[in-house]
């Protein structure tokens, strides 16, 4: 072990020497980049440190079978990793986001925590270098192409193992609120006026079709983000590199995420680009806005109790006030309506990160990954709890909404094919007048009969296709 005191150890690099906790499995790079970047204190999340240790499993893997690393030291690697893929070692991991734009810290952070564990493991002393961070955890890669690897590692696990599964918990909830209350008729409602009677199952229904397009929108970046970089090193050409080391490294990725990770189609685009994380943030961004718009309506249709839509009935989640006794406010649709104002700020991040840097390297990975995975997890839970404790105790004011509905001016336009446009306008203009329904004055007007208007003016056949009066 290197020499040092009870607290501390002294490490070497290219620029001398320096201090590093002694227990600490990182070493010098990990902590001048420690000593560089206070700027904000957020470090990457559980699912980009899991990526990097699947990224270095990877490639040990591959540089063992074509053999590159002695068996001994890449096992050790790999076991190594196999640890910081489950989160054994985050707290080893101490960089800030806001780092050097190619992640380079990042990388040599998980480079000497693995190799500092893999001597360990091998027996040996922390520091003692038997396993090297860059002869071997990193041997064939670089930065510019490990950290990119990481990156659509980590977005495609996000995606697939948090974003949809919880988009798919949320748009069963919904299906289930579709189906009990499809027999609730309603007033429509666009421009924020009175319009045309609906199905409260029908709105549900809209609200399920919009998740489940987000959905489909998560899964169709999937091919893009399956491109892996790794491969390219320093600047696309592979310099140092296996010529068979990207195709195997990739096959081990898939192996160990069970995703259809494969090389990227051209490592230069793959480096010197983001569009694919661009791309799918953006998708992200929708979901984020469909959310949003769904929690609005919710919101909208719980609105009262007394003196608002009050067509929904919604959950008793907390308590809404500390001056109003007995309030409840929409407190789960609210986080929502925060969270999409978040993901569109990430998505400006994101978007703007991707479309810079300079010829060869794009240089703003950590910021874009790190927002991307921000995005993702904020909107998995989101749907998670939107669905599970606002969504699924929601209750209808059938009721309530069936008076609204007789009272309605809209119910007129089924007046238009039996008794023209003109009368039915007239006929709508006087209710509102007289406090009247529309079916009480079409009647005493004499345009429709009692029999007639009942079957004219019937609210749930006016929720389907057709012309109302004809057989």
């Amino acid at each position: 072990m290197s020499e040092g005191g009870d607290d501390y150890r002294i490490e070497r690099d290219s620029l001398g020497e320096i201090e590093v906790p002694a227990d600490a499995y990182w070493g010098a790079q990990t902590q001048r980049a420690v000593a560089n970047f206070p700027i904000s204190g957020i470090t990457f999340s559980r699912r980009f440190v899991r990526a990097l240790g699947v990224v270095k499993k990877a490639a040990a893997r591959a540089n063992r079978e074509l053999g590159l690393i002695d068996e001994r030291q890449a096992d050790a690697i790999v076991d190594a990793a196999d640890e910081v893929i489950a989160g054994d070692h985050d707290d080893q991991f101490p960089v800030d986001v806001f780092q050097t734009g190619s992640g380079t810290s990042s990388n040599m952070n998980a480079n000497e925590v693995i190799a500092n564990r893999a001597a360990e493991l091998l027996g040996q002393e922390i520091g003692d270098r038997v396993v090297h961070p860059n002869d071997h955890v990193n041997y064939g890669q670089s930065s510019n192409d490990v950290i990119p690897t990481a990156m659509h590692v980590a977005a495609l696990e996000a995606a697939q193992k948090d974003v949809i599964p919880a988009l798919e918990t949320l748009a069963a909830e919904l299906e289930a609120k579709e189906a009990e209350f499809d027999d609730a008729v309603k007033t429509g409602r666009t421009h924020l006026q009175d319009a045309t009677p609906v199905r409260l199952g029908q709105e549900f229904g809209g609200y399920r079709t919009q998740v489940e397009k987000g959905v489909a929108r998560v899964k169709s970046t999937t091919d893009r983000l399956a491109e892996l970089a790794l491969g390219g090193t320093a600047v696309g050409t592979g310099l140092n590199t296996h010529p068979e080391f990207p195709e195997l490294a990739a096959e081990y990725i898939a192996e160990e995420t069970d995703l259809p990770f494969r090389e990227a189609d051209d490592h230069f685009e793959a480096q010197a680009a983001h569009d694919a994380m661009s791309e799918a943030h953006g998708a992200l961004r929708v979901v984020a806005g469909s959310l949003n718009k769904i929690a609005n309506d919710l919101r909208l249709l719980a609105s009262g109790p007394r003196n608002g839509l009050g067509e929904l009935d919604q959950p008793e989640n907390q308590p809404g006030s500390s001056i109003m006794p007995g309030k409840i406010n929409p407190v789960v649709a609210e986080a929502v309506n925060q969270v999409h104002k978040q993901v569109v700020g990430n998505d400006a991040a994101v978007s703007a990160g991707a479309a810079e840097g300079q010829i060869d390297l794009n240089l703003y990975k950590p910021v874009i990954a790190h927002n991307y995975l921000e995005s993702a997890g904020m909107l998995a839970n989101a749907s998670e709890a939107f669905a599970e404790t606002f969504v699924a105790e929601l209750e209808a004011d059938r009721a309530g909404m069936e008076a609204q509905v007789e009272q309605s001016m809209a119910l007129a336009t089924a007046l238009n094919p039996t008794i023209g446009y003109d009368k039915a306008s007239k006929v709508a203009k006087q209710a509102l007048a007289e406090g009247k329904t529309v079916k009480e004055v079409v009647v005493s007007e004499g345009y429709l009969s009692e029999d007639e208007a009942e079957q004219v003016l019937d609210p749930e056949r006016m929720t389907h296709r057709g012309i109302l009066g004809e057989e």
